[in-house]
């Protein structure tokens, strides 16, 4: 009877919304071979991840992969243990699942079939979540706004979106540490794929980071702003790199090495955020990350003007565009994201502090160059310029798996020693890293 009730808690509610299961509930189902798989899993995952052998759902270390193959496929975790898989479906082709496990959490992992002594499908980004990525006893959620839309003056007629996250600690008396995430609209889901704000409640109830008001904020359209210089420069690179309006856009805003984006971050989003909340005013307390072009975006904005009080000493980058996609797209913009290495080298130490994150199966475009290169001559420039960093560098693909697996981690690490009671602290490289050696390379695919 208690077996029962279990079974019904687990996929009565996705049943009746037609909702997807999630991972406990598709583990459950499984190891009772409950009747009901075959509808769970046709729920759950798109036809077209079935065909390809990309489906999978997980929760921390546990997941449920499931695929369609004409015969028995095995599951291979990380290339490591080989385990057969179940057929759930018998109607042509069938379709296979297992249960599988993968350890350490925090970190990032992958999965492959055979099929016939022959690899199939799988994935390079299977994230496991550490528990503090989930929803703790004793963290109290925050306050998520409603979306906010801007209308800009430094980029003329642009709109953009972005949602201002309050933790439940945060007294309007004492002033609050920042943190930016650009691409916004991707992070501040709940239960999304690399949604944070569990995560935040969890780290500011334990103190591993200060109480922190979040922007989540959007790249903006100039859709509505026919006639203004920003559209003709961002109608320009679309119709030239074959990008979308908007897609050119964010590159324009993104990708560009000048002070214009963090201009507009400063004089005209967070001094709407700052006139409705306490925010602290000093760069030690503030702190901002993205990915991809997002991720070259937040080290511009702690890059440029270093003079200023008010910008970002604490920057965290996902797979970051340290590439040249808007390299020379304006005549008063002599540099491209490819530059920053040699930037870095160059040019005045800034007092910031830095985790970059890339995999070795990142991208690479031939007009724009190699992710994984490009991070890996920033890790290497910082480290030879003595800058308190640290380079995460795994065997994913362009994709936010990785970094959101760490992400708990990431903060701990970006807020480390922070002390409410200071405004300013002087960044320097760990004992631990000074010993290591620069990262070096080898080719593999030759």
């Amino acid at each position: 009877m208690k077996k029962l009730l279990f079974l019904l808690l687990c996929f009565a509610l996705p049943a009746m919304a037609a909702e997807k299961f999630t991972a406990a509930q598709l583990i459950a189902l499984a190891n009772a071979h409950d009747s009901g798989l075959g509808a769970a899993v046709e729920a759950t995952f798109d036809a077209k991840d079935l065909k390809a052998g990309t489906a999978w759902v997980g929760h921390g270390p546990d997941f449920f992969f499931a695929t369609e193959a004409a015969s028995q496929p095995m599951l291979v975790i990380d290339d490591g243990t080989v385990a057969p898989m179940q057929v759930v479906s018998g109607a042509g082709p069938p379709v296979w699942y297992a249960v599988g496990h993968a350890e350490p959490v925090g970190t990032l992992h992958s999965f492959h079939y055979l099929i016939d002594g022959k690899s199939f499908g799988g994935r390079l980004d299977l994230p496991a979540y550490a528990p503090l990525w989930y929803p703790q006893p004793g963290a109290t959620s925050g306050t998520l706004s409603e979306k906010t839309v801007h209308t800009s003056k430094i980029y003329e007629g642009m709109k953009s979106n972005y949602w201002i996250y309050v933790p439940a600690q945060y007294d309007a008396k004492t002033p609050a540490a920042l943190m930016v995430f650009q691409d916004g609209g991707g992070y501040n889901n709940r239960g999304g794929d690399h949604g944070v704000l569990d995560a935040i409640d969890n780290l500011i109830a334990l103190k591993k980071i200060p109480v922190m008001i979040c922007v989540f904020i959007n790249p903006g359209s100039v859709v509505d702003a026919p006639g203004t210089a920003t559209y003709a420069l961002v109608k320009d690179h679309s119709e030239r790199m074959h990008r979308t309006l908007d897609d050119a856009m964010r590159s324009t805003l993104y990708d560009t090495v000048s002070d214009r984006y963090d201009r507009y971050l400063r004089d005209e989003i967070l001094a709407e955020v700052g006139a409705k909340y306490n925010l602290r005013k000093d760069a030690y307390s503030r702190g901002i990350t993205g990915l991809s072009s997002g991720g070259i975006c937040s080290f511009n904005a702690a890059w440029q003007m270093p003079d200023q009080v008010a910008q970002f000493s604490r920057v965290l980058t996902w797979i970051g565009s340290f590439t040249s996609i808007q390299w020379k797209e304006r005549a008063d913009v002599p540099d491209g994201g490819q530059d920053y290495p040699d930037k870095v080298l160059r040019e005045a130490h800034r007092n910031v502090r830095v985790w970059l994150q890339d995999g070795a199966n990142d991208m690479e475009n031939p007009g724009w160059g190699s992710w994984p290169l490009a991070n890996i001559r920033m890790a290497n420039a910082l480290k030879t310029r003595g800058y308190d960093f640290h380079f995460s560098f795994g065997q994913g693909t362009h994709n936010p798996s990785h970094g959101a697996a760490e992400f708990p981690e990431e903060m701990i690490w970006l807020w480390r020693d922070y002390d409410a009671a200071k405004a300013e602290q002087v960044f320097e490289m760990e004992p631990e890293e000074r010993t290591k050696p620069l990262f070096r390379v080898g080719i593999v695919n030759r």
